[in-house]
């Protein structure tokens, strides 16, 4: 029964995202169905194989060990720091840990690393999928660098992309995460979950946005030449840059934080003066939990799931995530693997300004068409998330 629904809910989706289509003729089916043969496998082969948990496992292991490291240096500068036993501070010991890991990334794009991998790897998409090097290339991208970074990294190819093609590459930023931030996520949900969810993700954007915004470019004219995402003439300027880049992501996530909680609290305020006992997750809650049980979460654990993936949506994913941490004891593993890998995107409203102004700082036109296709953007970065965990609940 599970798997049933679980094919219903995949159906589901790919059914709204055909009906959002604005040209339905040029839908690439062949390439979408690959695609999505492509996430059972590497679903079924990293969940439910000796091989891939032993991947998974020294995958998660290696990150751990770099937590370690980076905690380190945390301990260096705040070292100081009262708390009680047992007792962790979210900024100290999550957030500072970006700057490391956006300082391993900065010396691996340095060393040309990075760039090579994402340049194969986004060549061996576009070959066996037929969808664009652009658009393939930045699908690759966006599993490393975040929405900012992805797309700048493609800035000189902006005069190529008309509207679908933006709508494809922006889809993909907002449905990915970067990696400099992986480890923050290790720390607060099940780390094979966050793993899993990278590869499923990228294809899931490319796949929902490739049936509402169809591409067809002809060979000639299908050509990437990127700039590189990074500047340093040094391995030691890189770690600068990099160290730099994490910090203000860390102050910009710890920024958001507080600027969400603290509205979600004025608005769960705000709706118990006319309904007592009553927050907004809750009703967040009853809205998601028909697609909940098509994904394949337990019915007495869907209001639960469906209040963190609606907090996700309203608010961002380290919300959601923070209010996930005190349910996973109490939900079975396969609805706390569908929770973690729905909430490991970007797909919240903040990311539409993100991504707009991204954009607007490259080409003021193509800006305000991401604006004017904003909630559509939205829906179909929300849309890839639900068949990213819907698969990964097939497995589970």
């Amino acid at each position: 029964m599970d798997i049933i629904l679980g094919l219903l809910a995949i159906g589901v989706v790919l059914g709204i995202a055909f009906f959002m289509s604005n040209d339905k003729k040029n839908i690439n089916y062949m390439g979408i169905m690959i695609m999505v043969v492509l996430q059972l496998i590497i679903t079924a082969f990293m969940f439910n194989t000796d091989v891939g948990r032993f991947i998974i496992n020294k995958i998660s292991a290696g990150f751990n060990k770099l937590i370690a490291f980076g905690a380190e240096g945390v301990y260096f500068i705040v070292g100081g720091v009262a708390r009680n036993e047992g007792e962790g501070i979210f900024f100290f010991d999550v957030l500072l840990l970006i700057i490391f890991f956006s300082t391993i990334l900065s010396v691996l794009t340095y060393l040309r690393i990075l760039p090579i991998i994402i340049k194969y790897v986004g060549g061996w998409l576009s070959k066996i999928t037929g969808l664009p090097r652009v658009e393939s290339f930045n699908a690759v991208n966006s599993i490393f660098f975040g929405q900012s970074e992805a797309l700048i990294a493609i800035k000189t190819q902006f005069h190529y992309l008309d509207r679908n093609r933006l709508y494809i590459v922006s889809a993909s930023a907002m449905g990915s995460v970067s990696a400099s931030i992986v480890g923050a996520y290790m720390q607060m949900i099940p780390p094979q979950f966050v793993l899993v969810a990278l590869p499923l993700n990228m294809f899931s954007a490319l796949i929902i946005a490739s049936i509402i915004a169809p591409v067809r470019v002809k060979k000639e004219e299908d050509r990437v030449d990127v700039k590189n995402v990074a500047n340093a003439r040094s391995v030691f300027e890189a770690m600068g840059n990099g160290a730099l880049d994490g910090g203000k992501i860390a102050l910009i996530v710890a920024t958001m934080l507080v600027a969400f909680i603290a509205s979600l609290a004025l608005v769960n305020w705000m709706i118990q003066l006319v309904f007592a006992g009553t927050t907004l997750q809750q009703i967040l809650g009853f809205i998601l939990a028909p697609i909940g049980i098509l994904m394949g979460i337990a019915p007495n654990e869907v209001m639960e799931a469906g209040s963190i993936m609606g907090t996700k949506i309203v608010t961002n994913e380290f919300v959601a995530m923070l209010d996930f941490q005190d349910l996973i004891p109490n939900l079975s593993e396969k609805t706390v693997g569908i929770v973690s890998v729905f909430l490991t995107s970007f797909a919240n409203f903040s990311s539409i300004g993100i991504i707009a102004g991204t954009v607007q700082a490259i080409d003021n036109e193509k800006g305000k068409a991401v604006s004017q296709f904003g909630m559509k953007l939205l829906i179909g970065a929300t849309l890839a998330s639900i068949l990213s965990a819907t698969i990964a609940g097939l497995f589970l």
